[in-house]
């Protein structure tokens, strides 16, 4: 029976050594050393640790070594390290001697847990014991000292090993790369390959870590050429290393190449194209992949759905993410910070900040990063005050702001014209955070202090600033000029921002409507006849909106739609109805020197007054009308829309490209103030 229970533990085979741990107990076998020792080694093997305990408690006083050493390494393997070392000690203590196939276990849990110190005891006992010379605990002890960050300790084992064991340069290789020793990393790999030895389908994973972290394509192409010609490129490890590294690279196509050929594709595969293309910008086609990934049966893991829920929130595509969110919550995977963050990003890009704030409740751990989207979820949502709110929570829950969150916070006292809480927070940065203000955070308080009308502060604190002032913050000034009419000060932004962007049509277009609005039609053309001749185009004004999964896009005066006679008729209703409550339009932003009805008509059809007329003939009562717009709102809509949401009872929900805009019941979200 012993020999049976050696052969279920070496091959797994639980429900086999079940069966002879009832006959052991019929034939009275119960208390024979031998058997129970195989008994043991079973159950810990098979991942059953609480049999195995059992039986291991109900042993006499005396236990053999190989019943320790079942017990050690079934702790270990189960991921239960601590009662591994537990285990272990006690064993010492016992004057039981460990061996080869002890120490390999004890230094795995050490590793696991980074017991280093531990695992240095452990060390000494090798030593004592004679086993330094084992290939198997050398490597074990490569391992645990690289785990545990002493790379110099697992040098020095390493050195002193006189088989080249391959499993042992893994481990330090790897070793070098989660320590971000990449360059060493490569040199354990030349120093390999200098001595011919025999790598495996681990060793080249490792190696394009390296070039995936250190951005060297040139060397990466060369180990995927040697790659293929010792025969590895049909392994799936290598494959999706050699996926991974080509998309962190940005060499999408390279990497979708090596994808196409791989015989078997995994998880991990799709994972590493899918991150790819959405890190890089490419949030369609990402989603296309994840739709693909989906047809061919693969259940997605926390690290894709955290990418695609991501890709949703920079496309805006609320109903695609609702979907994801829906099956993630089907799959049965447990939620994760990185998901729960991506969630609460995606709801609150997308325009739910109900929702995002559902998520932010429901999370058992919110990190900086949540915090951060937190805050500036609810600024680009027109609530800056519930922004400070979260951030006076995120100070008093002991989480610090980073860089990135001031930049959140001062976009949200920007926007709700809250001051005196951006010149503090301002101040607190690099006083409080030891945080230096980047030309992000000075751009926002430049808004901030332009919005208040305050621009010969915002222009002294440009002058002021400790960094090279950058086209964000001369965009900043150029649009308070903007707001308050201020000529001079304009010029001098759009000046700096013809040189820092001199194929960027904003500012041309900011200044030539400040001179339209200033009736100035002769300086207005000169910007744009100035703006032809350089060659600078336009991006033109477009408002979308999704309507069963089908988005609607329309531009100015556009008569492209196949409803477009009912969709001009509705405008024309609607236009009606508001001027019967109180619109009038506002001729002013009319950018074109025409007589007032010819500017009233110009304003009547912009492209988010043709996207909420569809919304009304479209969307169901009762549901939120959402429209997107890739520019910044005009004054006039932003005043119709208001109207429109009163006049017919929606509520409607536009984003242009600085915040949205919830319009209910004739009032915005943004108090006006955007």
């Amino acid at each position: 029976m012993g020999s049976v229970l050696r052969l279920c533990s070496t091959l797994g085979l639980l429900r086999r050594g079940k069966q002879v741990h009832g006959y052991v107990i019929k034939t009275h076998f119960e208390s024979n050393d031998y058997v129970v020792t195989g008994l043991v080694d079973t159950y810990a093997k098979c991942n059953c640790i609480m049999e195995a305990e059992y039986l291991f408690r109900m042993m006499p006083d005396k236990k053999n070594h190989v019943m320790w050493t079942a017990m050690v390494a079934g702790y270990s393997q189960n991921g239960e390290a601590l009662k591994a070392m537990e285990c272990y000690r006690d064993m010492v203590v016992e004057g039981v001697e460990s061996n080869q196939f002890t120490f390999p276990s004890i230094l795995t849990a050490c590793a696991a847990v980074k017991a280093v110190d531990f695992g240095a005891q452990v060390h000494g006992c090798i030593v004592r014991t004679g086993f330094e010379a084992n290939v198997f605990v050398q490597s074990a002890l490569v391992d645990m000292y690289a785990k545990c960050s002493n790379l110099d300790r697992a040098a020095r084992v390493l050195e002193n090993m006189e088989v080249d064991d391959v499993v042992s340069w893994n481990s330090m290789i790897v070793g070098c790369v989660r320590q971000g020793c990449e360059g060493k990393a490569l040199s354990l790999f030349q120093k390999m390959h200098a001595k011919d030895m025999k790598m495996d389908s681990f060793t080249y994973p490792s190696v394009l870590n390296c070039f995936a972290s250190m951005k060297d394509i040139k060397n990466a192409m060369s180990v995927h050429c040697v790659i293929l010609k010792t025969g590895f490129e049909d392994y799936k490890l290598v494959n999706n290393a050699l996926v991974d590294m080509y998309a962190k690279q940005g060499s999408l196509d390279c990497a979708f190449q090596v994808f196409n050929h791989m015989p078997i594709k995994d998880v991990v595969s799709w994972t590493s194209l899918v991150t790819g293309y959405a890190h890089n910008g490419h949030h369609e086609e990402a989603l296309r992949l994840f739709i693909d990934m989906r047809k061919a049966g693969i259940y997605p893991d926390h690290i894709v759905l955290a990418s695609i829920l991501s890709a949703c929130a920079e496309l805006t595509v609320l109903e695609f993410g609702q979907q994801v969110h829906a099956n993630f919550v089907k799959s049965g995977l447990k939620s994760s910070l990185s998901v729960d963050n991506s969630l609460l990003t995606m709801y609150a890009k997308c325009g739910c900040i109900e929702d995002a704030s559902r998520v932010f409740d429901s999370m058992q751990i919110q990190d900086v990063i949540t915090w951060t989207a937190i805050i500036v979820g609810y600024a680009q949502n027109g609530k800056g005050k519930d922004s400070v709110r979260f951030y006076e929570q995120m100070i008093a829950s002991g989480t610090k702001p980073d860089f990135i969150t001031f930049i959140g916070l001062l976009f949200a006292c920007s926007h709700a014209g809250l001051l005196e809480s951006g010149r503090s927070y301002f101040a607190s940065m690099e006083k409080d955070y030891g945080i230096k203000p980047g030309a992000e955070h000075y751009a926002c308080m430049i808004d901030l202090l332009g919005r208040s009308g305050k621009l010969v502060e915002a222009e002294a604190l440009l002058n002021q600033m400790d960094v090279e002032p950058d086209a964000t913050v001369w965009k900043a000034l150029l649009a308070a000029c903007r707001v308050h009419g201020n000529l001079e000060l304009g010029e001098k932004a759009a000046k700096n921002l013809f040189e820092l962007e001199p194929n960027n049509a904003v500012p041309y277009i900011m200044l030539s409507n400040m001179y339209s609005a200033s009736g100035k039609w002769e300086e207005a053309a000169r910007i744009r006849r100035m703006m032809k001749s350089k060659g600078v185009n336009k991006e033109p004004g477009c408002s979308w909106i999704e309507v069963n999964s089908i988005v609607h896009s329309f531009v100015s005066e556009d008569r492209g739609h196949e409803r477009t006679a009912e969709i001009y008729s509705k405008v024309d209703e609607m236009t009606l109805s508001i001027k019967e409550a109180g619109y009038v339009p506002d001729t002013s932003f009319a950018l074109h020197n025409l007589d007032e009805k010819g500017k009233e008509l110009g304003l009547a059809y912009h492209s988010e007054k043709l996207a909420v007329a569809f919304g009304l003939l479209t969307v169901p009562p009762g549901a939120p009308i959402r429209v997107f717009k890739n520019l910044r709102v005009c004054g006039d809509c932003h005043s119709a829309m208001k109207y429109v949401s009163r006049a017919f009872h929606r509520h409607i929900i536009l984003r242009d490209s600085n915040c949205f805009h919830h319009f209910k019941e004739g009032q915005c979200s943004c108090g006006d103030y955007w």
